[in-house]
């Protein structure tokens, strides 16, 4: 019962994290419009959101002295890793190919969970992965204007093994005594984020007079600072933390399948606020998303057999080898 609920919470949880990550391009559009350049914009969303998250990553400054690993590897792959090489792949092919390519990171985080961790995967999990990415290409209609570049390609791929690293580090120490809070990775992932970014978008050369301006939202002026402030505050700092949380109450692979409703999300508030009308096959391919999605989160791996120790109190007991095997830590 109580195994459920949690799986419930996981996936609300879940679903709030890909409707804030998926209005970030929403806001974000119109300021790039404005004149801002996209790389400036991540800088602005990383940087923002790291000084709002400056006082946990005070609070929890022992992270720096017990997990320095972990804390590295969240900001330079979940943060800096995923914003930057994204942005590279679209300066060189479709924005609709590089995001399915990067949303193909549940099928990898897959295959890290059966291949590396050596965890076993359920077939459903499997389906759910293969409907949620068919359903994307619908959803950013791949067959409109692909252009074969291998760079750009393997920088799209370079995202999704980053978007790997999100969802694999987000589940790491969970369940484990000291384990590392969710919210200070996220602050010292942002932070290291925002230094990394600081090399590569230089935003001492932007155009800081933007943000006292306005932006064209579908014909209506709104004021950038708002934009940026809902970036900062919904589409990072909100989404990184329910995105991590749900997680650790999920697993790796479920949470990144439902992540791939963000590509949905973004298309409908598009569509809404932006005025950029869905196509049939758009409309269908999301549909075809939340079915996979679904599957993915319906289904619970199996858990690996856990017998007694050989030459053990246990051995030749059924009623203490069957309490062995239900205490066992189940997959979630």
């Amino acid at each position: 019962m109580h195994a459920t609920q949690g799986r419930s919470a996981g996936l609300g949880i879940a679903l709030v994290s890909a409707c804030a990550f998926g209005g970030s391009g929403v806001a974000a559009k119109p300021l790039i419009e404005a004149g801002l350049d996209p790389l400036h914009v991540v800088w602005l969303r990383v940087a923002g959101a790291a000084l709002v998250m400056l006082p946990v990553a005070w609070r929890h400054r022992d992270l720096l002295r017990r997990k320095p690993a972990l804390l590295a590897g969240f900001g330079l792959l979940a943060v800096a890793g995923v914003q930057a090489f994204y942005f590279a792949s679209i300066s060189r092919i479709p924005v609709g190919v590089a995001l399915l390519i990067e949303y193909l990171a549940p099928a990898l985080v897959l295959g890290w969970v059966r291949f590396v961790q050596r965890r076993p995967v359920t077939r459903a999990a499997a389906l759910g992965v293969v409907l949620a990415a068919g359903g994307l290409a619908c959803v950013v209609q791949v067959w409109s204007g692909l252009t074969f570049d291998l760079v750009g390609l393997l920088l799209a791929l370079a995202a999704a093994c980053c978007q790997v690293g999100y969802f694999v580090l987000s589940d790491q120490g969970a369940g484990e005594d000291g384990q590392a809070d969710p919210l200070g990775v996220i602050a010292y992932g942002l932070l290291i984020g925002a230094l990394v970014l600081t090399v590569v978008a230089r935003p001492w050369g932007m155009d800081w007079a933007l943000l006292g301006g306005s932006a064209d939202m579908d014909g209506t002026q709104v004021p950038a600072w708002l934009l940026l402030g809902w970036i900062v505050l919904i589409a990072t700092v909100l989404a990184y933390v329910t995105g991590v949380v749900s997680v650790r109450r999920l697993s790796p692979q479920v949470a990144g399948v439902v992540a791939c409703l963000e590509a949905v999300i973004a298309t409908v508030l598009a569509w809404i606020l932006l005025g950029e009308h869905l196509a049939a096959p758009q409309i269908i391919g999301g549909a075809v998303v939340l079915v996979g999605a679904f599957i993915a989160q319906s289904s619970t791996p199996k858990a690996p057999a856990v017998g007694p120790v050989a030459g053990s109190a246990a051995e030749g007991d059924p009623e203490a080898q069957e309490a062995g095997l239900s205490s066992g830590r189940t997959a979630p």
